[in-house]
């Protein structure tokens, strides 16, 4: 397979987060941001998955996101169930990570670098699970993504409040996609990836807690010419009820 890039003309610099059609091309990005994020105590780097297209989706603007509320955001009022069992759209189930766990503290350790916040956050829904990649690989290293859905808001800063797909590969952490805080499961317009392109800069959305960089697209529909699905099948269904 040739490498094909996706890239617009520059708009105006910031951090990156990854897109690419050529699976070399963002491990080749994604080692050289994961050596410097394994510095610190919190993992980093950005990337997504390639969503499916079938039509076109119209480009996501400002106006398309559920603005955030500045007041405190809404709770469960019964205990969220903490695992969920294998089947046909969760091939390996799913489990909330234990309180204190690098697996629940690295994923926002990754939000938190991404988009970021100061002070103390609290952790509303999380949930880790195991499948394959998006498309189907061959390669051992790709044969297992982990990751993890997670939904909280930050404790000093109302505004700070969202719902956040985190990966991790062998070579490299990300956060894949972003929605608002009072959206519900994996659903189109909802979810929002966002395709690298050289010299962008971070911009806000409504709904979405602080700043962005690259071209906003579905990440459950696809756009922007991307015709992957940001999550394969086989895990799809670890995101029904959240």
């Amino acid at each position: 397979m040739g490498i094909l890039t996706l890239r617009r003309p520059s708009r105006r610099g910031g951090p990156p987060i990854v897109r690419s059609a050529s699976l070399l091309l963002v491990v080749v990005m994604l080692v050289a941001c994961d050596r410097a994020s394994d510095r610190a105590a919190s993992p980093g780097g950005t990337f997504t998955n390639e969503p499916a297209a079938t039509d076109e989706p119209p480009v996501i603007a400002a106006t398309d996101a559920v603005s955030a509320s500045p007041t405190l955001p809404a709770e469960p009022t019964t205990p969220r169930p903490t695992s969920g069992p294998p089947t046909d759209g969760c091939v390996n189930g799913w489990v909330t990570p234990a309180e204190g766990t690098p697996e629940r503290t690295n994923p926002v350790g990754v939000i938190r670098r991404t988009a970021p916040f100061d002070g103390d956050y609290v952790i509303v829904d999380m949930r880790m699970f195991v499948g394959p990649e998006s498309p189907p690989s061959d390669k051992g290293y790709l044969a297992e993504v982990r990751r993890w859905y997670v939904k909280l808001y930050a404790a000093d800063d109302l505004t700070y409040q969202g719902r956040f797909l985190v990966e991790q590969r062998r070579f490299g952490r990300g956060v894949a996609a972003v929605a608002p805080y009072d959206t519900e499961g994996f659903a189109s317009p909802d979810w929002i990836g966002f395709q690298w392109e050289d010299g962008s800069e971070p911009d806000r959305y409504p709904g979405l807690p602080d700043a962005w960089a690259g071209v906003p697209y579905d990440f459950v529909a696809g756009g922007e010419g991307l015709t992957i699905p940001g999550l394969p099948a086989e895990v799809r269904d670890c995101m029904a009820g959240t």
